[in-house]
C-alpha cells in the first residue's frame, strides 16, 4: 500500500465510488459479502487498492496545502516539479493560529514587527505525490489557495 487506508467515514462517503470500483473488478454485492466473510485478507487488499486509487486521484489534483500550528502558518503552492511556500510566524506567545482569535490577531497585525513572513521554493526530491501525502499525514490540509494567493500578491 502506497498511502493509508481510508477511514470508515471516508469509505462510507465514497460508497458509490467503491461499488463502481468493485464492479470494475467484476465483484457484485453478494460476492463482496462472501469475500468479506470467507477471505477477509482479500477484502482488506481490495480496500487498500481502492484507498490508494482515491489518494492518488486527490493528490494528483492538489495545488495548495495549508498547515496551521500555534505560532506558524505554512502555505504551499504545488506544481509538478516542486513547491513554493509562504511561512507566517508570530513572535509573540499570545498569538495562537489554531483559534479564531489568533487568526483575527494575525489579520490585525500582519504588517507588525511581531509577524515574520518568509518565502521559499523547493523541488521535489522524491515522488511528488509521496511528498504531498507526507505533508498531509503531518497535518496539512488541501485548500483552494485563497490565503496563499492573497499573500503572494502582497509580498
Amino acid at each position: 500500500m502506497k498511502y493509508t487506508r481510508l477511514t470508515k467515514e471516508q469509505l462510507e462517503e465514497l460508497h458509490e465510488e467503491f461499488i463502481l470500483f468493485l464492479s470494475s473488478q467484476s465483484i457484485d454485492k453478494s460476492q463482496w459479502d462472501a469475500v468479506k466473510q470467507q477471505e477477509p485478507e482479500k477484502a482488506e487488499e481490495q480496500l487498500d487498492i481502492f484507498s490508494d486509487l482515491i489518494w492518488e486521484a486527490v493528490i494528483e489534483k492538489a495545488r495548495y496545502l495549508e498547515y496551521y500550528s500555534k505560532n506558524h502558518i505554512f502555505l504551499f503552492k504545488l506544481d509538478e516539479k516542486g513547491m513554493e511556500s509562504i511561512i507566517i510566524h508570530a513572535h509573540v506567545a499570545h498569538a495562537d493560529f489554531l483559534t479564531e482569535s489568533g487568526l483575527q490577531w494575525l489579520n490585525e497585525n500582519i504588517f507588525n514587527n511581531e509577524v515574520q513572513i518568509s518565502r521559499g521554493k523547493k523541488d521535489f526530491t522524491e515522488d511528488r505525490n509521496t511528498t504531498i501525502f507526507g505533508l498531509i499525514e503531518q497535518g496539512a490540509i488541501l485548500s483552494e489557495g485563497e490565503l496563499y494567493k492573497q499573500l503572494e500578491d502582497m509580498f
